[in-house]
Order: structure tokens, then C-alpha cells, then sequence
């Protein structure tokens, strides 16, 4: 375990500075370090379990999911669940979580093989910060994990009531189009490959049985809202010219 632990630190600089650095982030200062060091560990920079976040990051989701949820049941007390279902899918699906992750600065913490490119695009900061939640639930416990949610993540950095107003479901605003201007329009999944070890998928828009667009990303639904952001941005060019 010593080894363990003294091999997490020795990614890291100097204890002090970290524990600042999360202080400033959290609006706490961190009790035990280890916790929130492994959190900042992936697995492409240590691949074994025990020493990257994968299972700080499957509990830092459950905590974010349950909370998220009781938070938008008060806030909205007469709404309905499909509502309340939609708005917390938004708030805690990977592309919100990884905006407000680099907003936050954590893309600058978190350990990992920065020579491979493919990363910056990926979701691995939204999963370093789920993580953190992790963390921060071993280190203090459920009620601070509530507060930090909401206070530091939820109020400072999602806009809710914006997002409440606005559809960001590319894929449905693109069935919708489709279906008002009597166009047939399918998602077909490509053949999906390996960059680097990681599995890519890529998702390709028929629309009047002719290929459209497609889009690529690590998990067929994300490739299917790719595809569709592109589709509705081509079309809209075309309807501008």
C-alpha cells in the first residue's frame, strides 16, 4: 500500500501546491490528499485498477446522478418526471460533465498519456470529475458531497434555466426536420475501429437514401449527436444560400 501510494504522489507536485490548488477548486481543504491524487490518475497513465480513478469515478456518477435528481425535484415541484428525467440527463450526460470540468481547470491536473492527441477530444475530463465527487464523498463524507454538487458545480458552472429553455438533443431536432419537411432519414452505424487501443464509432446520416454526414465519437450514442449537430449546421448553411 505504501508503494502504492508513494508511486500516486510521485505524479504529482509537491503536496502543498496540490492540496492549494484543490482547496481553491473544492472551497475545502482536502483531509486525506491520496483520494483526490488517485482521482487525477487515468488509466492511460496507469493502467491498473487500484491505481487510476475508474472506481472513484463509478462512485463519484452514482452520488452526482442522486443528487443532481433531488436537486431538480425541489427546484421544479411541478414539473413532470419527464421533464425532471430529461433536464438530469443534460446536466450529468459526459459532454455537460467535460465542459465543466475544463472550465474548471481540470484538464490541467489530471494524469495521463498526453501524447496521444485523441484524449483532448475525449470525455476524460467529465470522468476525472465524477471521480473528484468520488473523492470528495470518501474524504467528507455524503452532506459536503451535496454541497460541493451543488454549490461548486451545479451554481457556478451549469446554466439550468437555460438549458431548460433550449433543446439539445441534435438527434431529435434533426427527426423533427425530417419528419415537417417529408425527408426519410436514417443512422446507420459504420464499422467501428481501434485508434490507439481505444474502440471508435462512427455513425453515419441518410437523408432521401443518400449519405449526408457522419459523425465519430467513443460510444455510438455520442456519435450519433455528432452526426447530427453536423447535419442540422449543413442544412442551415443550405437554407442560408
Amino acid at each position: 500500500m505504501r508503494r502504492f501510494l508513494a508511486r500516486i504522489k510521485n505524479l504529482f507536485s509537491p503536496d502543498k501546491q496540490l492540496s492549494a490548488q484543490l482547496e481553491h477548486l473544492l472551497g475545502f481543504k482536502p483531509k486525506h490528499l491520496p483520494y483526490y491524487q488517485l482521482a487525477l490518475v487515468h488509466r492511460s497513465k496507469l493502467d491498473e485498477l487500484a491505481r487510476n480513478n475508474e472506481r472513484l469515478e463509478y462512485l463519484g456518477d452514482a452520488f452526482i446522478g442522486a443528487i443532481v435528481g433531488e436537486y431538480l425535484f425541489q427546484k421544479y415541484p411541478t414539473q413532470s418526471e419527464g421533464f425532471l428525467t430529461e433536464m438530469r440527463s443534460r446536466i450529468v450526460r459526459r459532454e455537460t460533465l467535460n465542459n465543466v470540468a475544463n472550465r474548471m481547470g481540470l484538464q490541467k491536473m489530471v494524469q495521463y498519456n498526453n501524447r496521444d492527441r485523441g484524449f483532448e477530444r475525449s470525455h476524460i475530463f467529465g470522468n476525472a470529475l465524477e471521480a473528484l465527487v468520488g473523492a470528495v464523498y470518501l474524504d467528507q463524507g455524503y452532506a459536503k458531497t451535496r454541497t460541493f454538487i451543488i454549490k461548486q458545480l451545479l451554481q457556478k458552472y451549469v446554466d439550468i434555466e437555460l438549458m431548460a429553455s433550449t433543446d439539445t438533443n441534435y438527434k431529435n431536432q434533426l427527426l423533427n426536420w425530417a419528419q415537417v419537411n417529408k425527408h426519410t432519414l436514417s443512422f446507420d452505424v459504420m464499422e467501428s475501429k481501434n485508434e490507439r487501443n481505444r474502440r471508435m464509432f462512427s455513425i453515419a446520416i441518410i437523408i432521401n437514401d443518400k449519405p449526408f454526414c457522419e459523425g465519430t465519437a467513443f460510444n455510438k450514442k455520442d456519435a450519433g449527436q455528432v452526426a447530427a449537430r453536423k447535419a442540422l449546421a449543413l442544412i442551415a448553411e443550405q437554407d442560408s444560400n
